[in-house]
């Protein structure tokens, strides 16, 4: 199984080698945790990664979705997940960390949803968290800071 990371906007520079580093370990780190215990992501022979911008995304939620305005995170069950560079910049600003951290953060997200977590109710949108949380930070102690 590999995951493959795609920077498809150009507005927002990023450290791409370090989020493919990121997006390795939380892979490996994700496959066992499943909160329906069905284990699909372990099934998928590649995730599909995409940093796209606002626009892209927001066309996205629309088309799949039929939600009108961006997001930040949108993850479809056959392994490609679709990140908003702009939306992990605002957030990012606003909890006073790098943009990758937040894209990192949305990377677990997608996994951890590819591997049967849910997040629209609120005791399993806890669960979610809390594992995602605990995954990001195992992750970053085992990469250089940025």
């Amino acid at each position: 199984m590999t995951i493959h990371l795609a920077n498809r906007q150009r507005s927002i520079p990023l450290n791409l080698p370090w989020l493919q580093n990121f997006a390795n370990l939380a892979l490996q780190k994700s496959v066992s945790h499943s909160a329906n215990l069905l284990f699909a992501l372990s099934k998928l022979d590649e995730i599909e990664v995409a940093i796209v911008s606002d626009r892209t995304i927001a066309k996205v939620h629309r088309d799949f979705m039929d939600i009108p305005g961006p997001t930040d995170v949108i993850t479809f069950e056959h392994g490609e997940i679709v990140m908003s560079a702009h939306t992990a910049q605002n957030y990012a600003s606003t909890y006073g960390h790098p943009t990758e951290i937040e894209l990192a953060l949305y990377t677990i997200h997608g996994l951890l949803h590819l591997n049967g977590f849910d997040d629209q109710q609120p005791e399993d949108a806890s669960l979610m968290k809390i594992t995602q949380e605990r995954l990001l930070h195992d992750c970053l102690q085992l990469l250089p800071k940025l």
